[in-house]
């Protein structure tokens, strides 16, 4: 099977891995019926998770595995779960994708692996002032297409 990431690409990769400093899990789910992206989007994840030690990948179907999605809140797929890993433990941060992350979103995949692995959103004090007063839950979700 052809890799997805050249080597120079996975050379950048493993430059900006330096910076890892916690266990990363990344979750995929996909799905035997009608996954038109599954495929790729599991060997993605796979050729990033072997780049570095700190990185863990579980692999998981929708339907088989319904109680893990659940557990996740992952309706579709592929889907993309970046959490914590702190020894058996898996701490869900909410960082979820749907579809591959391909293109301009492969940076923000590596970006997000990065902040989950510093434990720390990078958001300015003033931020987390104003979320910490939110009376309610907030559920904030951005779409991105190729267009």
């Amino acid at each position: 099977m052809e890799k997805l990431l050249n080597e120079q690409v996975i050379s950048q990769i493993k430059q900006t891995f330096e910076q890892l400093k916690e266990p990363v899990q990344i979750l995929f789910f996909g799905s035997q019926d009608n996954c038109e992206y599954c495929a790729d989007t599991r060997q993605l994840l796979e050729e990033v998770a072997a780049i570095d030690e700190k990185l863990s990948l579980g692999i998981y179907d929708l339907q088989a595995d319904a109680d893990m999605a659940a557990k996740f809140n992952v309706d579709k797929a592929p889907a993309i779960v970046i959490a914590a890993r702190d020894g058996d433990q898996v701490i869900d941060f909410g960082i979820q994708y749907s579809g591959i992350p391909a293109g301009h979103e492969f940076g923000t995949l590596i970006n997000d692996i990065l902040l989950v692995s510093g434990r720390d959103s990078g958001l300015s004090e003033e931020v987390r002032d104003f979320l910490k007063n939110l009376e309610k839950p907030l559920h904030l979700q951005v779409f991105v297409t190729p267009t």
